[in-house]
């Protein structure tokens, strides 16, 4: 496997590229599927946690994944991480050969903020994903409230070239409202973008994987056990959808 960083346009942002080595045994996986991993972190951070664990995990399941580190911070606005998050689908587009990437086979996951992130680049990107996973994602304007500055609302961006959706969220979310996914989903509804969601009764926010990778804590992976399964679930969807 290769692992390097790219430094983006934004003095804050990166790229960590993940590239899995072709080997002879899997001529089938010579130029593969790919994940760009937007972290969450109320626009004030990146989460380790969403970051390369999430990586790590499509890795596994024969996707390269990329990480996107991108500007945060009370004295930046959503600009900023909006052409964070365009710059790194162009890098990654404009270097699928080299990488051996589908580049029309390209999704992307957002937790929490950077679910928004992910939302906004489905809805409003130069180049969007073929497909968009959200885990707890912030949807809803009013969330501002909570972020390091204001966001516009996703919900009435979806037009008929949204990508498909995978959306993962807890009820007893007490950070970020279910009211966000369930917005998410009526917009898609209503536009006839085809999605797959799932609503846990209980739950943390920023679950992530919910295993001991991500939750050194014993009563955390305990109480997150129930969570694990999305991963999983998320996979068997977006491998259909990408006929992989």
């Amino acid at each position: 496997m290769k692992v390097f960083e790219i430094n983006l346009t934004n003095k804050l942002a990166s790229l960590t590229v993940y590239l899995p080595d072709k080997s002879k045994e899997m001529p089938h996986l010579d130029v593969r599927p790919a994940v760009l991993v937007i972290p969450g972190g109320g626009y004030g951070m990146c989460s380790d946690r969403e970051a390369e664990p999430m990586a790590l995990a499509f890795l596994s399941k024969g996707y390269a994944a990329f990480v996107l580190r991108y500007t945060v911070g009370k004295e930046y606005d959503f600009s900023m991480p909006m052409a964070d998050v365009n710059e790194a689908m162009k890098t990654i587009c404009y270097n699928a050969d080299e990488w051996c990437v589908d580049k029309n086979r390209i999704a992307a996951i957002g937790f929490s903020a950077g679910g928004h992130l992910c939302a906004a680049l489905s809805t409003m990107g130069d180049i969007r994903p073929a497909a968009s996973i959200l885990l707890y994602p912030c949807i809803l304007e009013s969330i501002s409230k909570i972020l390091a500055f204001p966001v516009p609302g996703i919900d009435d961006k979806v037009d008929d070239k949204t990508p498909p959706a995978f959306i993962c969220s807890a009820c007893s979310d007490d950070c970020v409202p279910i009211e966000n996914s369930i917005a998410y989903a009526n917009a898609l509804n209503k536009a006839g973008i085809s999605f797959e969601t799932h609503i846990y009764a209980t739950g943390y926010h920023g679950f992530s994987l919910a295993d001991n990778v991500v939750y050194s804590q014993k009563e955390h992976v305990e109480a997150l056990a129930h969570l694990k399964g999305w991963f999983e679930m998320c996979i068997v969807w977006l491998n259909k959808l990408f006929e992989f």
